[in-house]
């Protein structure tokens, strides 16, 4: 932003007319806000800081779907000819997300200042990435910032695509887990113990089977606050160790491609933005062993960000793309054999967006199919962990009955 110490004021003010006005500004003082709205004939009646949300913020949280939203308006106000300092004013101030209003007037003070556009983004790095500032940067020195732009933006669009794809096969199972665990919990807090009081009475022992529930709901009726407290210390734990070992992340990576199923659609998500990102950055213009640094980055998989480092020591050292890619051994055939009539042909930015549409669209029906498989296997899951407490509580009657 223009400054660290910038902050954003709520104003109110009667402009020229007599008309009362209101907006928000970012500004280093009150006093020099003021003096802008005069500037610009508003007799400023009211003027105060903005408040902050309880987690510091100030409104909802920037998310990347916000960013290529951004990239996209951006590069459509640019190609019908709006000036950029005012294609970030009219974005800025129509935005819903104050924090987003902050961030794009905050880079619009840059650009104003004389600040490039690539460093002004550079200075947010928590919401524009290497890649991202790289290629606003090559387009600014190439003279074809309006075309770059909407490169990023496309980018940006099937990237976010792609993500929402892989979370949709990655949510709905965990979604019914976790569903039927706090079902299951119910039942034994709630239900379970009703039918106990009655098995009291019957003055027999109880089936193996029963006595286990019977057994696990006291457990929980008096450790419930042990279960959850473990549950939370565990998934905590384990997002700690992730974030802190990049040995764990390194195996998780690996051992989610072999997960059935969801491991094809990682494996083939993780190629296709590596092909995305591969011929974006190559269309711009980054020169290929540059490029590769950020590519690598972009495919989400450890194994894969390895096998990509590789190549960019292996083409640094004048070894084909093609071939580096088969020595990793990570890429399916069908890429590689694209990628070398792409290098043949010269053509090789416009080969890997066709391999990258091509995986995408894999990954699209292997969601779909995912779907469809994970529907049959859930209703069983549920049927086995209800049904077994259901049945578990009824033996003993069952039995009584037998025995009549």
């Amino acid at each position: 932003m223009a400054s660290t110490n910038a902050v954003t004021f709520l104003w109110q003010g009667i402009d020229r007319k007599g008309f009362k006005i209101k907006g928000e500004t970012q500004a280093t003082s009150e006093i020099l806000l003021k003096a802008d709205l005069r500037r610009q004939g508003i007799n400023p009646t009211k003027v105060k800081k903005k408040p902050k949300d309880l987690f510091g913020g100030n409104g909802k949280k920037i998310v990347p779907k916000d960013i290529a939203i951004f990239a996209r308006q951006l590069a459509t106000m640019m190609s019908a000819g709006v000036p950029l300092v005012q294609s970030f004013e009219i974005i800025g101030r129509g935005h819903d997300k104050p924090q987003m209003q902050d961030l794009v007037l905050g880079i619009k003070s840059d650009v104003e200042g004389g600040t490039s556009l690539a460093d002004a983004l550079e200075k947010q790095p928590k919401y524009f990435d290497a890649l991202f500032c790289n290629l606003v940067g090559a387009g600014e020195q190439s003279g074809a910032l309006e075309a770059l732009l909407d490169k990023i933006a496309t980018y940006k669009e099937k990237t976010e695509e792609l993500k929402a794809k892989v979370k949709k096969a990655l949510f709905y199972p965990i979604a019914v887990l976790v569903v039927a665990f706090i079902v299951c919990v119910i039942l034994l807090i709630f239900v379970v113990p009703q039918f106990q009081s009655i098995f009291e009475g019957f003055g027999a022992d109880l089936p193996a089977f029963t006595q286990m529930v019977v057994n696990l709901s006291e457990f929980v009726q008096a450790k419930w606050w042990a279960v959850f407290l473990g549950i939370a210390a565990a998934i905590f734990a384990f997002k700690y160790a992730k974030q802190r070992s990049p040995a764990m992340r390194r195996s998780l990576d690996i051992m989610s491609l072999k997960i059935p199923i969801i491991g094809g659609i990682l494996e083939k998500s993780a190629q296709a933005r590596f092909a995305r990102t591969l011929a974006t950055m190559f269309a711009a213009g980054v020169p290929l062993v540059e490029a590769m640094e950020s590519v690598a980055g972009a495919t989400g998989n450890a194994l894969y960000y390895e096998a990509t480092m590789k190549m960019k020591d292996d083409v640094s050292t004048g070894t084909q793309l093609q071939q580096s890619m088969k020595q990793t051994g990570v890429f399916p055939n069908m890429m590689v054999q694209m990628v070398s009539i792409g290098e043949e042909s010269g053509s090789l930015d416009e080969m890997l967006s066709k391999v990258a549409d091509f995986y995408e669209a894999e990954v699209d029906s292997l969601v779909d199919g995912l779907s469809s498989l994970l529907e049959p296997i859930i209703m069983a899951v549920l049927g086995v962990l209800v049904g077994g407490l259901v049945i578990a509580m009824y033996l003993p009657i069952f039995k009584m009955g037998a025995v009549v």
